[in-house]
């Protein structure tokens, strides 16, 4: 993005691809066995599938995840053939066909789902490629135990199977009992599959060891720079750098409040800058008064309320004269990456990502090679 575009915006979001491809390769690099994919639900993690699918096919990657039909859709022309789209909510009543045309395969996750991709395979007389999900506890999609013993294996004529998958419910934390308790279900429905391929661990997972990987492991957040880990020094890279732009800056006396609702008051003569990021940027409301900005490694508080498109910094810390109108200061950056962000507004790194929207502009860096 050239400068004169970026003029026009009121702050720069630059994606990383190169540290996006090294945090895969660093997780492949973990497994004991078996193959890496990707999930890039959700326009990948906010930060855009359209580029960053691309670059991890570059960077080896072959099987992608994503939560519904009309993104994998939107996604198959942007990879090559012989990557594989995987659809983690399976198929809407009468979208088989669909999911068919733009060689998708489903995560079948329900009775009704599976007798509707069978007919299919029936219909056209051959089988059909799918993932079969179980639930070894999460309660949210996939068969139950109930389920599972009244359809599988009998129930599965017509399926070409790629694998059978479950999800982890507490994969960062590495001592959960629940860990081992999911895994030991996950090994028992195994049995009455013998041939299929499994798949259990999401990017927390990865890091329970070789047990947990099977033959291919589906790593989410951590490919974006979130920690996989909690309690733990992050071992990836930090892929975001989130900048916004100065719009004006004064100095107030103590004693001024500041911001709606005056929920800030100086309690000495400062300066201040109003920022052009707010809460329809996806600078949650949660960080008022909690939030902070960074300019040459010093950290400056976010004082007041995040209003819709502006907030305020306190910049009194900074030499007089630093800042001026129209200079970058970094919301999420290397040193301060987007679980700190996600601490101070009380979430999790993954609605931060997701909440950053189409305001930015955005500068996509690396990713060219394989």
């Amino acid at each position: 993005m050239d400068q004169n575009t970026f003029s026009t915006f009121g702050a720069r979001l630059t994606i990383d691809l190169d540290a996006l491809c090294d945090n895969w390769r660093s997780l492949r690099a973990r497994l004991s066995r078996g193959q890496c994919a990707a999930v890039v639900k959700a326009d990948a993690y906010g930060l855009g599938a359209a580029q960053v699918a691309p670059a991890l096919y570059r960077a080896g990657c072959r099987h992608f995840f994503v939560a519904h039909l009309n993104e994998g859709i939107a996604l198959r022309p942007v990879l090559p053939v012989d990557a594989t789209l995987y659809i983690l909510h399976g198929i809407h009543p009468g979208a088989e066909a669909e999911c068919l045309h733009h060689r998708l395969v489903p995560v079948l996750n329900s009775v009704p789902q599976i007798e509707a991709w069978q007919a299919l395979a029936l219909a056209g007389n051959q089988p059909l490629p799918a993932v079969l999900q179980v639930d070894t506890g999460m309660a949210r999609l996939g068969l139950d135990a109930e389920d599972f013993a009244r359809w599988v294996p009998a129930g599965l004529i017509g399926l070409d199977l790629h694998f059978v998958m479950s999800h982890l419910v507490s994969a960062e934390a590495l001592h959960s009992p629940f860990n081992r308790l999911q895994l030991d279900r996950f090994r028992a429905m195994l049995t009455h599959l013998p041939g299929v391929r499994a798949s259990l661990a999401n990017s927390s997972g990865i890091f329970l060891g070789a047990d947990y990987h099977f033959d291919l492991v589906r790593p989410g957040a951590a490919l974006y720079g979130v920690a996989p880990v909690a309690g733990q020094t992050n071992p990836m890279r930090q892929v975001i750098h989130l900048q916004a732009k100065v719009l004006q800056t004064r100095s107030i006396a103590a004693g001024t409040p500041v911001g709606y609702s005056h929920t800030w008051t100086a309690s000495r003569p400062s300066r201040i800058a109003t920022v052009a990021v707010g809460y329809a940027d996806g600078y949650l409301r949660s960080l008022s008064n909690r939030g902070a900005a960074r300019v040459d490694g010093v950290s400056l508080p976010v004082i007041g309320n995040v209003s819709m498109d502006t907030l305020i910094i306190d910049i009194t810390a900074l030499p007089e004269g630093r800042i001026r109108e129209g200079d970058l200061l970094d919301l999420a950056d290397p040193t301060h990456g987007v679980d700190a962000v996600a601490a101070h507004a009380g979430t999790i790194a993954y609605e931060i990502l997701t909440s950053l929207g189409q305001r930015y502009a955005r500068h996509y860096v690396g990713g060219e090679a394989g």
